[in-house]
């Protein structure tokens, strides 16, 4: 596996973005001030990492929006390979096309633009655009039950 690139730590201000859907409707950073949201980058659509991994979060969809979390991917994929992909599995969230890989470079979910796919992190983004967690390492079947077990913990802070 390539060398982990540095990851934003908690407090961090997460950079501005805007990246197009599986619809190719522009969703921007912006949109989603004021909310929390989980920023979770896959290395590619329709593999078996990703899908499991898309999977716990489309089973878990409804306590993260229950606690108001706002759940999207983002991976290097075109966007209609991203539509099909929400088809297949039926994921009630938006996956966002970093086609130009400065997000992901950005945020350290890769070393450099010409990476071929992105590393499997996550990033919890609070109301006020912070880094709230950043997961570096991250377990596809158990990643969802990790982000919301940290978020209960953070609100009983």
């Amino acid at each position: 596996a390539p060398a982990r690139a540095d990851l934003l730590k908690p407090g961090d201000a997460f950079p501005a973005w805007s990246l197009s859907d599986q619809a190719g409707k522009v969703v921007k950073s912006s949109d989603l001030a004021g909310k929390t949201y989980l920023l979770w980058f896959y290395p590619k659509a329709m593999t078996m990492g990703c899908t499991a991994e898309g999977r716990q979060l489309r089973d878990r969809f409804a306590d993260f929006q229950k606690r108001g979390v706002e759940v999207l991917g983002v991976s290097f994929d075109a966007p209609d390979k991203n539509a099909e992909f929400v088809r297949a599995e039926e994921f009630p969230f938006r996956l966002l096309s970093d086609q130009d890989h400065a997000l992901a470079v950005a945020v350290g979910a890769a070393r450099s633009a010409d990476q071929s796919t992105a590393s499997r992190i996550s990033y919890l983004v609070g109301p006020d655009g912070k880094v709230r967690r950043a997961y570096g390492e991250v377990s596809p079947a158990s990643h969802a039950g990790q982000v919301l077990d940290d978020f209960d913990a953070d609100a009983r802070r």
